[in-house]
Order: structure tokens, then C-alpha cells, then sequence
């Protein structure tokens, strides 16, 4: 006997294969892929059911993990054992009070069929394995345990009883809503015809036994097409079934991929985010929510709640004004942290709030998302948005000044030649002088103009840093040893960094200016450290004992023109952070504890490469 579940072809433009092929989420191929309806590209977005059974089902179909091939398999079997022991019991009753022709026979194939309906009920696997998850049609086993059985059974019964006393022709319905179920169309409609022939045949049998022929065979009729019926409604139902499980399958896994994005697109936000409801509480918060918030509560659990902390007071009012206002402004509202002084948490924060619901919607609010953002992060992107506009105008007018700038200096050169009396040698001085600045100036602001920089081969930082030092202590008539105010403490290994000799020389000598300048000029008053950060940096710092920079300057600190010296251009650390970005590098400033005796360090991130004749402590190419 052909396996009934590979039997199934395309035949005339027919569909012949499995309902729940559609079904099959592993993905199976060959003879399973063959006999999916769907799997051939007859499924269509059209084809998505548009009444409300997916909304209400979708989840509970979708989180069964079962297919529908696997629940409709075990209502089946679950209703033929009902059905087996019911049909016992009345065959029992029946030729208990009213003997009937054949009656051990038919009670013996009652009791045969209970027997092995209930078996097959309760030991699934007695009659070859239970249809699993992702199955898409019936194995032969499987197939010959069920509808074959049922449909042997159900004939030999009708035959047997030859129309008389009971009518078992009804029960020739269930094999055939099982195939329309559970088996391709093709497999369905041949069991509608077998249960027809059997019903042609016991018309046959009864018309022989002298019954009315018209009558009979219009039963008969009736009944066979009753049974194409069924299967063919069988089969249009099972293949919605299979269309809405398919597409709830579809629309979770869809929703799943989107909750994963979102949650890792959040918990990468360098921004806070927070879901809170009116009584303040919040429902989620990312990791940089929690950061920024800095209070040992947040850790508690995933939902807790914002009164109760002293520090949080501000944003509970907040809060509670953003519902009782129903609107929050676009560009949000700076908002105080309740912080102890001295504290490293942030304190300052831009806070923006959206709702839930459309404001048209008139609808109460429920919940609304924060937004929380460090202020001075804010701060320094707009100011970082306009030095880059402003240093785009500067490079323009630098160029445009440098031309009739340098026909002045010749200029007064010529003018210093004939310069006869103090008095107009001193005017000429003092051009040359200011012109000199002026063009320092432009050189400076044309060295950071906007362009690619070129790719610097690798660099032995230890040895350059060291060749810089003694040049500027040289120029600055310094001389090394214990009692010299400039100490350099520096890696006795090669060590490759990523940046152009010249650029890091004018980095750092602008450092050694600056440190030497404000510093007491005592011995080691400041200090040039090289040291490996970790694998992929190496941190150049310079130290000294000045004065820690007050706030309010050291926010205008890599700013360009900010000066705080009288004749100073403003232009050196801008001018150092500039050319560190373009190697990948950052400069920072941080002071230290009053108990340091260099507070003010200005610290250098470079990035550490490989040297062309082997860094014994490198083995990572950035």
C-alpha cells in the first residue's frame, strides 16, 4: 500500500497537498515541502484572514508550540475513543433487549474497535509516533491507526447490519472530516468516494433484499454526496485554520525580532529612557536611565518607584506636572537633581516627556516615556555644532586673509629699511610684530581646516616623547636631573601609537607650555607620563601643580579664541584636540584630589599599533 501521505500530486491546476504544510516552522524540505499549499506560492498577503479570530487566538496558537496538524490529531483520536466506547456501550443495550441477527459479530467488531481507539488515545505512540511540532501531514502508520481503521470499521458495520436497526452509514462522516483535516485534498476526496461506494453497496444489498429502489438509491445518493461535502468544507476550514496559525506564527515572531531590536537599540542609547505610570512608578528603564539616576534602589528590580528617594524629588514633580498638563515641550525641560555637594552623579539633566496616547484622542494618560539626558553632554553637543560651522568660516577667512596679510609684511619690510629715526624703527616693529601674530593665527587656523589627513606610519611613542622633552626643555633652558621642574617617566619598551611625529610634537609641547607656565617651577612640578592604558591605547599625560582650572573655565577649555592670558590666540588646546581626533586620539583635563601635588593632568588616548620592526608589547593591529 502507497503511503497515503506522499500519494498526494498536482494534477489540472488542483491542489493536492497538505493543509498545514504552511505550518511546518523548521523549515522542511523535499517530500514535506512538496505537499504544502502554501509552500508552492499560492499563499498570498490577500490570503491573511480579515475577521477577528487571529486577534483573539493569534497568541494562544502561536505560544502553544504545537501545530495545528498535532491539536486537531489528538482531538481526533480523543473523540474516536469517546466514540469507540459509546458505540460499545450501545451495541451492548441493543442486543441486550432485542436480539439481532449477527450479533457477536457485530459486537465483537464494537468491542475490537473501542479497544484499539482507546489504546491509541492513551498510548499515542502504540500505533507509531504522535504527529510532532512541526509535521505537515499524516505518516501511513498514523494514517492506517485512524482514518483507515474508521473507515474499515464503520463500513463493515453498515454492511453487516444491512440498513436494519441501527444506521451506521452516519458514522462514515468521521474518517472523512479526519482526511479533509488532516490529509491533502486528493487523499480526502478518495475517502469521500470509498465511504460512497460502501453506501452505494449496502443500497445495492438492500435493494436486493426487496426494498423500494428509488428510495434507496436517493438515500444512498444523498448520503454520498453529503459525504464530498463534508470533506471538501473539512478542507476549506482546515486550510483557514492553517492560514491563521501561519500568520499568528508570523506576526509573533515579527513582534519577538522587534522587542529584541528595540531592547538592544535602547540598552546601546547613550540617552536615559524610562516608562513611567501616574502613580510614579516606573515600568522600565535602560541601563543608561539607571546610570544617570545613580541611586542603589535602581537595581533593585526592573520596576520601582520614583517618591521616596530625596534626590528624585525634582523629577517626581515633574512627572506629576506632565500628567496634570497632559503636554510636555518638544525640547524638553532642564530639571535639578537633588545631589550632595561634591557629588560625581549628574545633576543637571534635559528631560523630555511623550505620552502614550494622541493628544486628539482626548483619552487619559496611563503611562509616558522620559527622556533623560546629561545636560552637559547637551551643552557640549551644541557647542561642538558650532565650533564645526564656526571653524568651517574661520578656514575661509583665514585664507582669505593670508594673501593681502603677507603684501603687509613685505611691505613693511621695506619700510624698515628706510626707517631713519627710534621713532619710526619702533613703528615698524610693532607692525612686524603684529603681523607675525596675525599670520601665526591663520597658520594655526589653516592647519585644522577641514581635509584628509594623511595615514601616519606607525610611531615609537617612548622615543619620540623623549626626543620632544629634551628639545623643549632645551629651548626652554632647562636642565635635566632632580632638581629640573619637567620629569618624564617613560616605558622602557618601544612602544607604537598611531599619530604623525610633527603633530604630536606640537600636542605636546603646547601641554608643556601650559603646565611649565602656570606651575610653581619648582622641582617636579611637572610631570610627563607614557604608560599602556590597555590592549588598544596607550595614555600620554602631562601633570603639574598649578592652580586647579576653576569650573567655569574648564568648560571653555578646547573651545578656539577662549583665552584667559591677555595676548593668548585661544587656538593651542583647540588646536591639540583637533589634530588627536584625527588620529583616533582624545585629550581630556581632570583634576585630582586636593591631597595629589599635581592636580591639573591633561591626559592623551592614543591608539596602539603594531611598529614595522615588532613592539614586543603589542600584539593587537587597531
Amino acid at each position: 500500500m502507497a503511503d497515503p501521505g506522499t500519494s498526494g500530486r498536482r494534477g489540472g491546476g488542483a491542489v493536492d497537498g497538505s493543509w498545514f504544510g504552511a505550518l511546518d516552522m523548521a523549515g522542511s524540505a523535499g517530500e514535506d515541502a512538496e505537499h504544502s499549499r502554501y509552500d508552492r506560492g499560492e499563499w498570498r498577503e490577500s490570503d491573511t484572514a480579515d475577521s477577528r479570530f487571529l486577534s483573539r487566538q493569534a497568541r494562544r496558537i502561536a505560544g502553544s508550540g504545537e501545530s495545528g496538524l498535532h491539536r486537531l490529531f489528538r482531538a481526533f483520536v480523543a473523540s474516536r475513543a469517546a466514540l469507540g466506547v459509546a458505540l460499545l456501550a450501545t451495541e451492548i443495550v441493543v442486543t441486550w433487549f432485542g436480539p439481532r441477527p449477527q450479533r457477536g459479530l457485530v459486537l465483537s467488531l464494537c468491542a475490537a474497535y473501542a479497544l484499539a481507539a482507546v489504546l491509541l488515545w492513551l498510548l499515542p505512540g502504540l500505533f507509531g509516533e504522535p504527529p510532532t511540532a512541526t509535521q505537515t501531514r499524516l505518516r501511513q502508520r498514523q494514517w492506517l491507526a485512524t482514518i483507515g481503521l474508521d473507515l474499515l470499521t464503520f463500513a463493515a458495520l453498515h454492511l453487516l447490519t444491512g440498513g436494519g436497526g441501527l444506521n451506521y452509514s452516519a458514522l462514515l462522516v468521521l474518517p472523512v472530516l479526519m482526511a479533509g483535516v488532516l490529509t491533502p485534498r486528493l487523499q480526502a476526496l478518495g475517502v469521500a468516494a470509498a465511504g460512497t461506494l460502501v453506501i452505494l453497496l449496502a443500497a445495492g444489498l438492500s435493494i436486493a433484499a426487496g426494498g423500494e429502489t428509488a428510495l434507496v438509491l436517493t438515500q444512498a445518493g444523498l448520503g454520498g454526496v453529503g459525504l464530498f461535502v463534508v470533506g471538501l468544507l473539512a478542507g476549506e476550514l482546515s486550510g483557514r485554520l492553517a492560514r491563521e496559525e501561519r500568520t499568528a506564527r508570523g506576526s509573533l515572531e515579527m513582534a519577538r525580532q522587534q522587542a529584541q531590536l528595540n531592547r538592544l537599540v535602547l540598552e546601546e542609547m547613550q540617552d536615559g529612557v524610562m516608562v513611567v505610570d501616574r502613580r510614579g512608578r516606573v515600568r522600565a528603564a535602560n541601563p543608561a536611565a539607571r546610570s544617570l539616576l545613580d541611586e542603589p534602589a535602581v537595581s533593585a528590580g526592573p520596576s520601582f518607584a520614583l517618591g521616596g528617594v530625596p534626590a528624585w524629588e525634582p523629577l517626581v514633580r515633574a512627572v506629576d506636572r506632565a500628567f496634570g498638563e497632559g503636554h510636555w515641550p518638544e525640547n524638553g525641560r532642564d530639571i535639578s537633581l537633588s545631589r550632595p555637594p561634591g557629588a560625581n552623579a549628574v545633576s543637571q539633566l534635559r528631560l523630555k516627556v511623550r505620552f502614550t496616547h494622541r493628544r486628539e484622542t482626548g483619552a487619559p494618560e496611563d503611562y509616558c516615556v522620559l527622556f533623560l539626558e546629561d545636560l552637559r553632554l547637551v551643552q557640549a553637543r551644541l557647542r561642538q555644532e558650532k565650533l564645526a560651522a564656526m571653524g568651517r568660516v574661520s578656514a575661509g577667512i583665514a585664507h582669505e586673509i593670508r594673501n593681502p596679510l603677507t603684501a603687509i609684511m613685505q611691505a613693511n619690510a621695506l619700510m624698515a629699511e628706510d626707517a631713519a629715526t627710534p621713532q619710526q624703527q619702533q613703528l615698524t616693529r610693532m607692525i612686524g610684530d603684529n603681523a607675525e601674530r596675525l599670520k601665526r593665527i591663520v597658520d594655526d587656523v589653516m592647519h585644522v581646516a577641514p581635509g584628509v589627513a594623511p595615514e601616519p606610519a606607525p610611531l615609537d611613542a617612548a622615543n619620540e616623547v623623549a626626543t620632544i622633552c629634551s628639545e623643549w626643555m632645551r629651548t626652554a633652558q632647562l636642565v635635566p636631573g632632580a632638581a629640573c621642574p619637567v620629569q618624564v617617566d617613560l616605558p622602557a619598551e618601544p612602544l607604537g601609537v598611531r599619530f604623525d611625529g610633527e603633530h604630536l610634537r606640537r600636542v605636546l609641547v603646547n601641554l608643556l607650555d601650559n603646565a611649565h607656565r602656570h606651575g610653581s617651577r619648582s622641582p617636579g612640578a611637572v610631570q610627563v607620563r607614557l604608560a599602556v592604558l590597555d590592549d588598544a591605547r596607550a595614555l600620554l599625560g602631562v601633570a603639574s601643580d598649578g592652580q586647579p582650572i576653576p569650573p567655569e573655565v574648564e568648560r571653555y577649555l578646547f573651545e578656539p579664541f577662549f583665552s584667559t592670558r591677555s595676548r593668548g590666540t585661544g587656538l593651542g588646546l583647540y588646536i591639540c584636540r583637533e589634530l588627536c581626533e584625527r588620529y583616533g586620539a582624545s585629550i581630556d583635563y581632570a583634576a585630582r584630589s586636593a591631597s595629589e601635588r599635581r592636580r591639573n593632568v591633561f591626559s592623551v588616548a592614543m591608539r596602539r599599533v603594531a611598529l614595522a620592526d615588532g613592539d614586543p608589547a603589542l600584539h593587537f593591529n587597531a
